[in-house]
């Protein structure tokens, strides 16, 4: 049930009219109060709270949206449309290199984003690090989606600071994949959003013609200028090729967008190529991407193309942008 409140201190002096709406009045202002059922059946009961060393967690069961995870009072995934998400978040990437064999994932506890890189036949290894040991082990346990993705013998799960973790190794990757947590003030992850470590950290541990792929954060009409369009500018400054692209994602009510960059230019490839490729480096088909859905989610809109194109804004600690929220340790200190 949908409810929007004005002046809600108002009393309701009128019924709801046939589209739930009523008038709220009282001596002194009139109101409106306007509800909406979207859904039969919408509830939520928690299955799962507890705050980490790093987060508030809690796992949720919502009626049609299934099991809902939340990081830092953040949706993180949905049951019913994780797919949505995960699958533009690591196959636009994998697609576009000619042959993705090693595969590092910053974040990405839940195992979706694992589960769908392991799905490319020619991945020989993915690396999984995540800093939330918590997270990960609640995930494995009852995320059955899941399951195979955490006993693959080509998943190395690596518990630690993505950041730690690349500093101290010696290998290098075809794709990095960032699915990491939304940029909360005393959040976890901002500052894996911030030009020094794209370009002393990440920008490294890049293979030849390597990739990266990050998710960005909101990017629908009226929420693209909160952090997207930062990254976006930001990654521009570290790579010679940037690819923002955006999807509608149903649990978020918003358009999401991730980014693509490189040193080495994003081959144009047609709709019939891309259904090829699939075809070719899958065994069985996505449920959401394909090469028309892929030509649509680039296709970003006038409005959002515009705001990329002016941003001047570079991500760094001291200039960090921040999505509404705060992290568990920001709510510590309060």
């Amino acid at each position: 049930m949908g409810e929007v409140h004005v002046n809600g201190t108002a009393k309701l002096n009128s019924k709801a009219n046939s589209n739930g709406i009523a008038a709220l009045g009282s001596n002194n202002h009139r109101g409106l109060w306007f509800e909406e059922e979207i859904e039969d059946d919408l509830r939520w009961v928690v299955l799962h709270t507890g705050i980490s060393e790093f987060q508030d967690i809690a796992l949720v069961e919502s009626g049609p949206f299934g099991k809902v995870l939340i990081l830092d009072g953040k949706l993180q995934s949905a049951e019913a449309d994780e797919f949505v998400y995960h699958e533009c978040l690591v196959h636009p990437a994998l697609l576009y290199h000619p042959n993705p064999r090693n595969v590092f994932i910053m974040g990405g506890g839940e195992g979706s984003t694992a589960r769908e890189a392991l799905r490319h036949k020619s991945v020989k290894k993915v690396v999984m690090c995540d800093i939330d040991k918590e997270v990960v082990e609640f995930c494995r346990a009852h995320l059955t989606m899941n399951h195979e993705a955490f006993h693959s013998s080509r998943l190395d799960l690596v518990i630690n600071d993505a950041r730690a973790e690349l500093e101290e190794r010696q290998d290098k990757f075809d794709i990095i994949i960032g699915d990491l947590a939304d940029p909360v003030e005393g959040g976890p992850c901002y500052k894996l959003y911030t030009q020094s470590f794209y370009e002393r950290v990440v920008k490294p541990r890049l293979n030849a013609g390597g990739i990266l792929v990050t998710q960005g954060g909101p990017a629908g009409i009226l929420t693209h200028s909160e952090v997207y369009s930062s990254i976006f500018n930001t990654l521009r400054q570290v790579f010679k090729y940037v690819v923002p692209y955006a999807a509608h994602i149903p649990s978020y009510s918003d358009s999401w967008g991730w980014i693509m960059a490189s040193d080495h230019p994003f081959a144009q490839v047609s709709v019939q190529e891309t259904d090829l490729r699939i075809k070719q480096r899958f065994d069985s088909e996505l449920r959401f991407l394909d090469g028309e859905t892929l030509s649509a989610t680039l296709a970003l809109n006038k409005h959002v193309r515009q705001t990329l194109a002016g941003e001047t804004h570079v991500y760094t600690e001291e200039s960090a942008r921040f999505v509404h929220g705060h992290g568990a340790a920001q709510s510590a200190q309060s």
